[in-house]
């Protein structure tokens, strides 16, 4: 367990980095930045040649692996980063030198107990790609298979370990701070960031990830997710089917091998919908290097550590939200945005209406193939601070996939609208949601669940409440005020540095 000074040594560190590349810039100017952080950034940048142009993807890519995959997932964030930052830090290419093969075998032979033999009939040296986590092989088993062998980089777990304890530390002392800082809920940020390195970490939930993702679009033939080999996947090692295509990046080459690019588009929408409305269960990294054009016309995906997951009710929300703003139905919207609990009920409701009003009218004289779901989405999400809403990760995470996939689709057929594609999708699913049937049969269920849990609560209410002539509760024990440990030191003066340095790099990051 690190100790307050050391979280506070990294992060000095940290914020020096950050400093030279001019990343602490935008949080010296913002006028919501606590009085103390912003004196700090000064104090960062000191004696540093912080150049013109905040440069934040080399700062992240200067801090290391954890640092990269901290600032991809800060790229789906610009409310909490800003949105230059937030697409500066797109840039981050996640690639890094390989490890040497030596290494590679010995990780493979040691999570199996097996020689590299006994388990593939050859193994590349040569990595088709190495990333901050993980590095890929191209190899083929011993029953002859061609497969992808994704490997863990040794030291890779001590390493984010840490530095996922300190963002921790530094996130509960920016949300001390409270007003914006706590509305953002940076906390909440990194327990979400918690979860997608912890899938990254472990192979083998991320193959549980692919499995899943393939049952789910076995309804649409033309996506295709590789087959695990489970008997080849670890902790540290996932083995999967070889996907041979054409980078969906390459349109020249997708046209040069006969790829229908319109129908493309259409399959990668379509799939991309079956995920995220029908599932609730979405590939979260859809970007051009994760999709493969197969030469049976279908569309491959790799790469599934950065999954999202959304309820049902929160997609039938969704959904509303999104049809009402393109009809126009704006007090349906805001009415939908009271009832999940995204706005404080001290709000008004007429207010929030005619905010939204001013996010969809812009569009509403607009052709459709002319409406861009991210701008409207952006949109959208830039009144939240006006109207007190905390984020919603998973949304967020939603949003920033649904832009991917728009400009992916595209890129491959330019004429081509999210709206046109996915209408019929989105009609038929709502149909199905919101039709009379389901609300049937929603109630049966909800209501025969409640008279299931009768029984216990009555023996609950029963062992609460004492027989006849029992002896009275004890008195209840007077409240007593902890004292935390290490506490002490929040009365010194590094108490002051701490909560400062914590603040300041939480708060960017």
């Amino acid at each position: 367990m690190t100790s307050s000074l050391g979280h506070v040594w990294r992060l000095l560190r940290w914020g020096r980095t950050l400093a030279r590349h001019g990343a602490l810039r935008g949080i010296e100017r913002d006028p919501l930045t606590p009085a103390p952080v912003r004196r700090l950034c000064r104090i960062a940048r000191f004696g540093a040649r912080v150049p013109a142009q905040p440069n934040y993807a080399d700062a992240f890519e200067a801090l290391g692996p954890a640092a990269i995959k901290l600032g991809q997932a800060l790229a789906t964030r610009p409310d909490l980063v800003g949105e230059a930052a937030a697409r500066d830090l797109q840039r981050l290419q996640d690639k890094l030198p390989p490890v040497p093969f030596e290494q590679i075998k010995a990780a493979i032979e040691a999570s199996f107990g097996k020689p590299l033999a006994a388990l593939f009939s050859s193994v590349e040296m040569d990595p088709v790609g190495a990333a901050s986590i993980a590095q890929v092989h191209r190899a083929v088993t011993t029953e002859g298979q061609t497969v992808a062998v994704k490997v863990l980089r040794p030291g890779v777990e001590e390493e984010f370990a840490r530095a996922l304890e300190t963002y921790e530390w530094a996130a509960a002392q920016a949300e001390a701070f409270g007003g914006e800082l706590s509305r953002l809920r940076p906390r909440l940020v990194i327990a979400t960031f918690r979860q997608w390195t912890a899938r990254e970490l472990d192979l083998r939930r991320e193959a549980a990830s692919a499995s899943e993702l393939a049952e789910g679009m076995e309804a649409e033939p033309g996506f295709c997710v590789p087959r695990i080999d489970w008997q080849r996947t670890s902790r540290r090692v996932l083995t999967l089917e070889w996907l041979d295509g054409v980078k969906i990046a390459d349109r020249t080459a997708l046209i040069n091998a006969g790829h229908d690019l319109t129908a493309l588009a259409a399959t990668l929408v379509r799939g991309f919908l079956r995920q995220a409305i029908a599932d609730g269960f979405f590939h979260a990294d859809l970007h051009h290097g994760n999709l493969f054009a197969l030469a049976d016309g279908r569309i491959g995906v790799i790469d599934f550590g950065i999954m999202g997951r959304i309820d049902r009710q929160a997609r039938v929300w969704l959904a509303e939200i999104i049809h009402g703003l393109i009809t126009g139905n704006y007090r349906r919207v805001a009415e939908i945005h009271f009832e999940a609990g995204y706005v404080p009920a001290h709000h008004s409701l007429g207010e929030f209406t005619t905010a939204l009003r001013a996010v969809g009218e812009p569009i509403r004289g607009l052709r459709v193939r002319d409406i861009s779901v991210g701008q409207m989405l952006d949109g959208l999400f830039a009144i939240t601070r006006d109207f007190d809403m905390q984020t919603q990760p998973h949304l967020l995470l939603l949003q920033k996939t649904m832009v991917m996939v728009e400009g992916v689709a595209t890129m491959l057929d330019p004429d081509l609208n999210m709206w046109e594609t996915s209408g019929p999708f989105v009609g038929e699913w709502l149909r199905a949601e919101l039709g009379p049937e389901t609300a049937l049969a929603d109630w049966l269920r909800r209501d025969l669940a409640t008279l299931s849990r009768l029984p216990a609560l009555v023996r609950r209410i029963e062992e609460r409440l004492p027989p006849p002539g029992a002896a009275p509760p004890p008195p209840p024990l007077p409240r007593v005020a902890l004292i935390h440990a290490g506490g002490g030191w929040r009365h010194g003066g590094i108490a002051l540095i701490a909560a400062i340095v914590g603040g300041l790099i939480a708060h960017f990051l």
